[in-house]
């Protein structure tokens, strides 16, 4: 409630303010029971003084209180600014309203009149203190009426034996109050000190937030740079397996080279997963929308566990049902994540039998389909009451499999969100000593039903036998040894650098037709060296510049090219994507950018 100047300088600035709102809070929200009050008196009244004198009484006190209520919410808009004299004067204006009901009830000719008058005035003054709890003196002031009308009835009795006997009833009303009044200023200043504390706490609370933020974005930050440092070497290793297939090789070699580059694909999408599980915690997880050959998925799926079933002596089963599409949209790296740790746990966890792996689909209509991958195996199984710990985060059902198996126990887990990321789920069926069924269910625009036309190979020769002078800038020997191995094979006379600082001194002295950019190198990194080669003028200052980028993030491909860079690459290299931009070198920057559209343009949510 709002304080006149008198009552507020007793109290501190900021406590004046809220012990003000607080008190006219508490009036406001009990204004409707003042009006069932004022209702209660007047029919006690009726009683003593009659219908005439009560009913008068009643609507005069009735409209002081509509008074009252219109000045309390004017007030209520800047308690903050201090109460002046308005609240004062009209409460006590409308409590002298509220003092002429107990001299009515004592000058009446009733017989209960007078202990009604009585009990009016302790009443009325429980009212005001109860009302005005945190401010004693401005409860004082406004039931002062209270107060005359008690001194008019102890007046009317002067000189009388009664008189005494009123007299003594002062003190005992007024210990009463101030009972009243103590304990509800300790209450509220316990009230305080909690509230006090409980300000600590928060303030506490929102500081080990900030850390968990802080360390949550230097773990972010650590992820990224383990992520370019685990795929320098993948490089080479994808890199050689691929200059491996361009040499005769038996059948069986090349099915064995097929499996390692598999697994290496597969190794690049568990290295992705390291990123992708702190985007899951953030929320932001994104997917990439490409066009994914039904056929090239499975084998992509398949291959791997097809060679590990066959070495433990287990037999794999592949079959596909349903009316099957050949082309569908959606991201592949993903599905093929979820679905192998599927395959992954079968073959681990069983010993003999048989891995049974189905892709069953489901025509909703003309573009769109259902999938279902069902995974099946002949282990051990899972007893029903483990099947709730079994998507737990490192929880594994079996405690020795961690010693047996190894394994952190959250492979499911990231295989559950994914799914449920990707609007679908995984449920699983088991029974003890029959083996267990995983189900991932999930939706997929249709591109093609019918069998496309396979794609031609792509070789590294550019249309027509032109050579190209290709300056390669990149800080690891064994990635320069696969590209420069790579455009031999084709003629392209090539130049190496091993910083960005080396390639524009290289840039500065010879023209090219493609320099190909590492990002992360020593001395100076591949975007700078971008900017400088653009920025200079010189013989390449147009010459289209590829990027080469460890991280598969966007954000990252996006400085590339505002770098300068008119395209990008991912690490392990695609050479057949690589091949096809240096077909498109002739065209200039823009041809070659026209290649591949950034990933904010082909990308979008599944």
């Amino acid at each position: 409630m709002v304080e006149s100047d008198g009552v507020a300088k007793a109290l501190p600035g900021d406590q004046r303010a809220g012990d003000a709102s607080q008190a006219l809070t508490a009036i406001l929200q009990t204004q409707y029971l003042r009006y069932m009050i004022i209702a209660s008196w007047a029919v006690g009244l009726l009683g003593t003084v009659g219908w005439l004198p009560a009913g008068l009484w009643f609507g005069v006190t009735l409209a002081a209180g509509s008074l009252r209520g219109l000045v309390e919410k004017r007030l209520s808009h800047r308690v903050e600014a201090g109460w002046g004299m308005v609240f004062p004067i009209v409460a006590t204006a409308t409590t002298g309203a509220w003092a002429t009901a107990p001299l009515l009830a004592w000058f009446s000719s009733a017989e209960f009149g007078r202990p009604l008058a009585l009990a009016l005035i302790i009443s009325g003054y429980v009212l005001v203190f109860a009302q005005l709890r945190s401010s004693p003196r401005q409860a004082l002031i406004i039931s002062s009426p209270y107060g005359a009308a008690a001194a008019v009835i102890l007046g009317s009795l002067w000189g009388s034996n009664e008189f005494w006997s009123m007299l003594a009833v002062v003190p005992f009303t007024a210990a009463g109050l101030f009972v009243l009044v103590t304990m509800t200023l300790l209450r509220e200043e316990r009230i305080r000190v909690f509230q006090s504390h409980q300000a600590h706490l928060i303030e506490e609370l929102e500081a080990a937030r900030d850390k968990a933020n802080a360390a949550n974005d230097a773990k972010s930050n650590f992820l990224g740079v383990i992520s370019h440092e685990l795929r320098t070497p993948m490089n080479g290793v994808l890199g050689a397996a691929q200059l491996l297939g361009a040499t005769r090789l038996e059948t069986t070699q090349r099915e064995y080279l097929s499996i390692i580059r598999n697994s290496g694909d597969n190794l690049l999408s568990l290295l992705n997963d390291i990123l992708d599980m702190t985007k899951i915690e953030a929320g932001k997880m994104n997917f990439e929308v490409v066009d994914i050959s039904i056929d090239s998925l499975h084998k992509r799926i398949t291959g791997p566990f097809e060679a590990q079933a066959e070495a433990k002596g287990l037999e794999f089963v592949s079959t596909f049902e349903g009316e099957m599409p050949t082309v569908v949209r959606g991201d592949p790296l993903r599905v093929c994540q979820v679905v192998q740790n599927l395959l992954s746990n079968a073959v681990k966890f069983t010993e003999a039998g048989r891995i049974l792996y189905t892709v069953r689909a489901q025509r909703i209509s003309d573009q769109r389909v259902r999938f279902q991958f069902v995974v099946q195996d002949s282990g051990a199984g899972i007893a029903s009451a483990d099947l709730e710990r079994l998507f737990l985060p490192f929880t594994q059902v079996d405690s020795s499999s961690t010693r047996r198996f190894g394994g952190t126990g959250l492979g499911l887990t990231i295989a559950r969100r994914m799914a449920n990321i990707m609007g679908g789920d995984i449920t699983v069926t088991s029974k003890l000593a029959e083996g267990s069924r995983f189900t991932l269910e999930i939706e997929a625009e249709v591109v093609e039903w019918a069998k496309p036309v396979l794609a031609e190979e792509v070789h590294a020769e550019i249309e027509g036998g032109e050579s190209l002078r290709v300056l390669v800038v990149e800080d690891h020997p064994v990635n320069r040894m696969i590209l420069e191995a790579w455009m031999s094979s084709a003629s392209h006379v090539t130049a190496t650098a091993e910083n960005g600082q080396i390639a524009i001194d290289s840039a500065a002295s010879q023209p090219f037709d493609l320099i190909i950019m590492d990002v992360n190198m020593p001395v100076m990194d591949g975007l700078s060296a971008t900017r400088l080669i653009r920025e200079g003028g010189g013989l390449n200052a147009d010459t289209p510049i590829v990027v080469l980028s460890a991280s598969a993030r966007s954000e990252d491909h996006e400085a590339g090219l505002n770098a300068g860079a008119d395209a990008y690459l991912n690490k392990p290299i695609d050479f057949s994507a690589l091949a096809l931009l240096m077909g498109r070198v002739s065209g200039g920057r823009e041809a070659v950018a026209q290649t591949f559209k950034p990933p904010s343009e082909t990308s979008a949510a599944a």
